[in-house]
């Protein structure tokens, strides 16, 4: 293996996010890397796709680990960044577990209902021969035995559990189903609820314990079990059907994870911060304010509201959307900066600012 990490490293990742998890860190966790490292081997003949759905059948799961072996040897960790990858199958591929259509086109990943559902005798099956299921395993399966775990690898989008409910109540079948069948609406994201936690701890004993940890489509690492939560679909919904309909199950989760956070994606999410703020074991908050919106550091009250109810941040963006978020709230602490790519003498400057190195 070429990647550029050790156990030694992993050892300081773990203590640093452990620290940081409690609050006990007196900064923030900068993730940088940069591109380019020599990765010591010629790449693989296959194409680089965003979405790892989008890979024909006959692409094995050992040849799409062996080219993300690929580009992580070409990466330089760097701050508290360290190698991972996640199996990218769209946004809430559990529904496709439970009978939905994967389709694929345009750069991207949706899911269809095979029938037109109705509320009232809507239900779940667990289908263990499910070729996306039983895909992501194998590929899950071929990370273990690529990297024995000197590579962290994250969990599928499960999906959040109402936008899961969505993709067989399509459009406004299920905005109207929450007035006229408040109760099946209930007992169905409840099945939902039970099978996404299956699902969890299905790849999950596939992967632990090998992985270093648990992560998502953010790596926010964690020795405990973490996931990034989140319902799309209530930017539809006012904060008392959110209340009624997505809080409790969105808290029962909270409860079984150890470091759970959550998606607030978009505008029309924000009347329902104040809610999630008194989920009591909810640790943090990931705020994007979405396509077409001013980007993060324009949403200073955001975070300061955040920072105020003592939640964790994360934030995309450079080390510069980082000086500004920690001016505005008056510290770095509990902020974690993710994605940032940048020159070496770059980031070894704001590393020294923070007191990472």
């Amino acid at each position: 293996m070429n990647i550029d990490f050790n156990n030694e490293r992993w050892e300081i990742v773990k203590e640093n996010y452990k620290k940081w998890w409690n609050h006990e860190l007196d900064r923030p966790l900068i993730q940088a890397v940069t591109w380019g490292r020599d990765p010591g081997r010629p790449r693989p003949n296959l194409p680089d796709y965003g979405f790892t759905a989008f890979y024909d059948f006959s692409v094995t799961a050992e040849q799409i680990v062996d080219l993300w072996d690929y580009h992580l040897s070409c990466t330089k960790y760097m701050g508290d960044a360290f190698p991972s990858v996640w199996p990218n199958f769209g946004p809430g591929i559990v529904a496709a577990f439970m009978g939905a259509r994967l389709e694929k086109g345009n750069g991207t990943c949706w899911f269809l209902p095979e029938k037109d559902e109705d509320p009232k005798t809507l239900t779940f099956q667990y289908d263990p021969d499910n070729i996306w299921l039983n895909r992501i395993k194998s590929i899950y399966k071929a990370c273990m035995e690529r990297w024995e775990g000197m590579v962290q690898v994250g969990m599928t989008d499960l999906g959040g559990n109402l936008d899961i409910v969505s993709t067989f109540l399509p459009g406004e079948k299920l905005l109207y189903a929450l007035y006229d069948y408040p109760d099946e609406i209930k007992r169905i994201n409840w099945e939902a609820h039970k099978m996404w936690w299956r699902y969890f701890d299905e790849f999950n004993s596939i992967l632990q314990p090998k992985n270093p940890g648990y992560t998502a489509w953010t790596p926010i690492f964690s020795e405990d079990p973490y996931y990034m939560l989140q319902c799309d679909f209530s930017y539809m919904i006012g904060p008392e059907m959110f209340d009624e309909f997505v809080k409790p199950e969105l808290a029962e989760s909270c409860k079984k994870l150890v470091n759970p956070f959550y998606h607030l994606d978009g505008p029309g999410q924000l009347p329902h911060l104040d809610s999630l703020l008194t989920i009591p074991e909810l640790k943090g908050i990931q705020w994007v304010p979405g396509a077409g919106s001013p980007d993060c550091i324009h949403w200073p009250e955001v975070y300061k509201k955040i920072n105020k109810a003592g939640k964790l941040i994360q934030i995309f963006g450079n080390i510069e959307t980082l000086d500004t978020i920690a001016q505005q709230i008056g510290t770095a602490e509990g902020i974690i900066l993710v994605g940032w790519g940048a020159n070496e003498d770059q980031i070894n400057q704001a590393l020294k600012k923070y007191g990472v190195i």
